[in-house]
């Protein structure tokens, strides 16, 4: 039988991601007990402390055992942390190491959301491709520039390093575990008892584009809020680049640097985050709104929407306006 660790690590972390991991595989171990086979995984929790609190003190978590008790085993999950990374990964500096060591002896690691910040301090995810929450993915490609981020994928998959997207998309993660550890009988089994929507590919249609600001270079900043500021217009980067008195070049160069996109594709974005909103609340045609946001070839429209949201413009708005929902 193989090892799994589901790890509580100390300060704030997401309890659900932790209860979820251990829910369903408790349960696909179950399920081939059913079926006349054998269990795949002793599932464990472990930690540094003893007993971790959450949510004030509201629930708490008393792992199995403490890391240092554990030499060797088959596969990590790292649950998703709350939102104070930098003192998450100053508190876990034993449980980082420890991830280290097991991987070097042939461990699986499997990040969960922003469990990625975890990882990506051991450097076991440098060179390599990695996907977390859309809202802590510029945070971590500023502290972690040698990750591979790759936001729009729910699902990364690399030399044994899991990754996955954001919040309660873990739980995708976890039944593309259970194929991979057990088979597509006992995944296809746990998407059904714990209805979850098995097979999906990337979280792009959740992602909220809200610029990435958080870098020093005050003339991009002048050209993102310029930007943003009329999504309606057919903006010219070359005349953006003159009117910032610099080369279309120079500019290309310092925009990707300070904030992973291409002017293009900034533009793209500010573009489709508008359409998104004017989808999910208006009645508006697909043309009226693609002429609102600056576009008139409705080719170009549908790819650049799909190519950011992963679906079609009709698609999206299908899914999200309450008045379609309800046949008004």
């Amino acid at each position: 039988m193989k090892n799994l660790t589901i790890l509580v690590p100390d300060g704030e972390n997401n309890l659900s991601s932790i209860v979820g991991s251990y829910k369903i595989f408790t349960r696909a171990n179950n399920y081939q007990k059913e079926i006349g086979k054998k269990e795949i995984f002793n599932i464990e929790l472990a930690g540094i402390s003893s007993e971790v609190e959450f949510y004030g003190g509201l629930f708490t978590a008393r792992p199995h055992k403490n890391i240092a008790e554990i030499s060797k085993t088959d596969l990590v999950i790292i649950p998703s942390l709350n939102h104070n990374y930098q003192q998450a990964v100053k508190v876990n500096g034993q449980l980082i190491d420890w991830l280290g060591k097991q991987y070097r002896y042939g461990a699986s690691i499997a990040s969960i959301c922003t469990g990625a910040y975890l990882l990506a301090a051991s450097g076991l995810l440098d060179g390599k491709s990695c996907s977390t929450h859309w809202s802590a993915a510029n945070e971590l490609k500023k502290r972690y520039p040698k990750v591979n981020l790759q936001t729009d994928q729910l699902i990364t998959d690399e030399k044994g390093i899991y990754t996955n997207g954001g919040a309660y998309s873990f739980l995708n993660l976890i039944l593309y575990l259970v194929e991979k550890y057990y088979d597509r009988q006992t995944a296809i089994f746990c998407s059904k008892v714990f209805q979850i929507d098995i097979g999906r590919q990337n979280q792009s249609t959740f992602i909220i584009f809200e610029g990435q600001k958080t870098h020093s270079d005050e003339l991009v900043k002048k050209a993102q809020v310029y930007m943003e500021s009329k999504p309606e217009e057919k903006i010219s980067i070359e005349h953006l680049a003159a009117s910032l008195a610099i080369g279309r070049r120079n500019f290309d160069r310092r925009f990707i640097k300070a904030t992973g996109n291409t002017p293009t594709e900034y533009l793209q974005r500010i573009k489709v985050e508008a359409a998104k909103k004017s989808f999910e609340t208006s009645r508006r045609t697909i043309n009226e709104i693609m002429y609102e946001v600056g576009y008139s070839d409705l080719k170009a429209f549908r790819e650049v929407f799909r190519k950011i949201t992963g679906l079609s413009p009709l698609e999206y708005r299908n899914k999200y306006n309450k008045d379609v929902l309800q046949g008004g």
